[in-house]
């Protein structure tokens, strides 16, 4: 007799019902259910996780892919986690340190049926590579991404930038520099076409040595704000940064160095992080988390075959003692 016949025969429902008590289906009285658990808990019955799926045709498993784990993407993953949770979801976190085959890995998986979706935090292998799964289930980014197999739910960086330096200007400061992030990123694109724009309009200064790209953490923000303020000639007077890491680097380094801020250097982060919040970095309000709930929605519309909720987002300026 199977576990499935037993649990029948003693609770005196029908195998169908124990079926429904087994995937959570609604359609079970709660005294019916609470005698089905009753007599699974007396059993210390465990119901099979693979047969499960197999009869939902879903595992309820999402891949997170990413190059790895850090304080910038730790606000999306945790968001994403938490509402994947609350749905009956988990999440499979694929990190690949870089490495194109190791990220394959989690679009493989998709394609073989171990996970339903997958979430993309940062990406290495080619779009068009990674966009040829999208026939195997639902792929969501949080990057930019101009493809139509992935759905983004990234924010048009360009508008967060521009806030930043309209407000610089309005401060009074016109000699600009910028810590861009990831060259190829939509997101850094977004951001240097807002600086250029504000170049244009209000016919500033340029210094290309001051605009570098590639730079994400605390220690690359000490770097930057020696080399730009040690180099012999004209200095800037603001620097804009890629995130909060950045900004707290630079503004560390530059009290080290004697600088005042914000008379001698202003400094503006991006994301609003809590560490904006503890040094007092003025920066840009980036709604990281309701990002991640809209792409946890977006998957979920894909599997249940129903419109996706979406939260209308924008970027806030935070200002304080840094501007």
């Amino acid at each position: 007799m199977s576990n499935l016949d037993q649990i029948a025969k003693l609770s005196g429902f029908s195998k169908a019902t124990v079926s429904r008590v087994l995937n959570h289906s609604p359609h079970v009285s709660q005294t019916t259910r609470d005698t089905i658990m009753k007599i699974m808990e007396e059993l210390d019955y465990v119901p099979n996780g693979n047969a499960i799926s197999l009869s939902k045709g879903q595992t309820e498993q999402i891949g997170m892919v990413t190059e790895g784990i850090n304080e910038v993407m730790l606000p999306f993953l945790n968001s994403f986690v938490e509402t994947a949770s609350q749905y009956g979801y988990q999440t499979i976190i694929y990190t690949s340190g870089g490495d194109p085959a190791k990220e394959l890995q989690a679009f493989e998986d998709m394609r073989r049926k171990r996970v339903d979706a997958l979430v993309i935090s940062t990406c290495v292998n080619d779009l068009e590579l990674l966009s040829s799964y999208g026939k195997y289930g639902p792929i969501v980014s949080w990057q930019r991404m101009e493809r139509p197999e992935i759905q983004s739910v990234a924010m048009n960086q360009y508008e967060g930038y521009m806030l930043g330096l309209e407000h610089v200007i309005k401060q009074g400061y016109r000699r600009i520099a910028n810590a861009f992030g990831r060259p190829t990123s939509m997101n850094t694109s977004g951001r240097m076409q807002a600086y250029q724009d504000i170049v244009r309009k209000y016919n500033l200064p340029v210094q290309p040595d001051w605009s570098p790209t590639g730079i994400y953490s605390i220690r690359q923000g000490e770097q930057l704000v020696r080399e730009l303020l040690l180099n012999p000639g004209e200095h800037p007077n603001v620097i804009l940064c890629a995130n909060d890491l950045v900004a707290a680097g630079v503004l560390n380094e530059a009290r080290r160095m004697g600088v005042k801020v914000p008379e001698e250097l202003a400094v503006v982060g991006f994301d609003n992080t809590e560490l904006a919040h503890t040094l007092g970095i003025t920066s840009i309000y980036n709604p990281i988390a309701a990002q991640a709930q809209n792409a946890f929605q977006l998957i979920l519309g894909r599997l249940k075959g129903t419109e996706a909720a979406q939260q209308q987002l924008e970027f806030q300026l935070v200002k304080r003692a840094t501007t």
